[in-house]
């Protein structure tokens, strides 16, 4: 799954347009390196998201096309 839509699935981001946003600016970092919003993510990736102020690093558990609400959280582990 591309690494923006999987953002976007998990809902770490709000809207996957934000997602690609953040990836070209170069605000979002997968194992240590900047990611393109096509970087094609799998179980055990670790990525870095620095929105604003904000700083979100997370360790992927799982890769679903779709989540519901409650099931997204289990999506990925906050680090």
């Amino acid at each position: 799954m591309r690494l923006d839509k999987y953002l976007k699935v998990s809902r770490l981001v709000k809207r996957r347009t934000v997602a690609n946003e953040l990836c070209d600016a170069k605000h979002v970092e997968v194992n240590g390196k900047t990611a393109r919003a096509s970087y094609e993510i799998k179980v055990g990736d670790i990525i870095d998201i620095q929105m604003g102020s904000n700083h979100i690093k997370a360790q992927v558990e799982t890769v679903t096309e779709y989540a519901t609400k409650e099931s997204a959280s289990t999506m990925y582990k906050l680090l």
